[in-house]
């Protein structure tokens, strides 16, 4: 029980890797609020773990609205007193060629990708600074830059993860005299949602594989542990880190 008695807040929890993370902090003491954009989805998570001994509650929440987020902190208040953990993890990834790309579909992933990110850290972080003490762990990916690796049909999802990797670092340096660690993980290609688009091609997939030397997706529930780890005191002298877990597809 590495997390009894802390409190985590996950967004985008209701299915993916938010699920399985909501579900491993669990596991492993933590009452969870998960969140989400559909409450529905949110209290089905909620009874898995509730079926497993944990506690938790759902909240329906949009990242993109400063107003959901202060309603979403204010619920976890209410019920736990406290907030110790935050994983930022909302985030949608759709393909679109570059040039063909609206004003309109760049502004949604920012919004949901990065803005979220921020408008989450910051409600959460000023509850952390009051009892000095916290964790904020920034769900990125090897899409971020930097890293020799272009992605092409998501230049809003790549331009968004590379910002949540600036901003990880910038907020590990301006929390960390409140004893709020903040860092990022970096995941590969993860059996959720996000990959259905490329599983739909055969040829597409057998591609993207044969640049993993593992050659496999990886499972939500491993990108968790690493969750877990962030989260907990064993990652005590961690912060401002991004960790990439890809099955090696960087080291390529």
């Amino acid at each position: 029980m590495q997390l009894k008695d802390k409190i985590a807040i996950v967004t985008g929890a209701r299915r993916g890797m938010g699920r399985t993370h909501a579900l491993v902090l669990a596991k492993e003491g933590a009452k969870v609020v998960v969140s989400d954009i559909s409450l529905e989805d949110c209290e089905k998570v909620v009874d898995e773990i509730k079926s497993s001994g944990g506690q938790a509650i759902a909240v329906k929440c949009d990242v993109t609205k400063k107003q959901e987020i202060e309603k979403m902190v204010k619920e976890a208040l209410d019920k736990f007193e406290k907030i110790d953990i935050l994983v930022n993890n909302a985030g949608i990834a759709e393909f679109k060629a570059f040039l063909e790309m609206t004003e309109e579909e760049w502004d949604r992933t920012l919004d949901i990708n990065l803005k979220g990110y921020f408008l989450c850290a910051q409600a959460c972080a000023k509850e952390m600074a009051k009892q000095k003490s916290g964790v904020i762990i920034n769900i990125a990916s090897v899409a971020m830059g930097q890293v020799g690796i272009g992605f092409p049909n998501i230049a809003h999802y790549c331009a968004s993860k590379g910002g949540i990797v600036g901003m990880t670092e910038a907020l590990a340096v301006e929390l960390a005299p409140y004893n709020i660690r903040v860092n990022a993980i970096a995941p590969g290609m993860i059996e959720t949602p996000m990959i259905d688009t490329i599983k739909e091609d055969p040829k597409s997939m057998e591609a993207m594989l044969a640049r993993v030397p593992m050659h496999r997706v990886g499972k939500p529930e491993e990108v968790s542990e690493l969750v877990l780890f962030l989260a907990s005191d064993k990652s005590s002298y961690m912060t401002g880190s991004v960790v990439v877990i890809d099955g090696g597809w960087l080291a390529t």
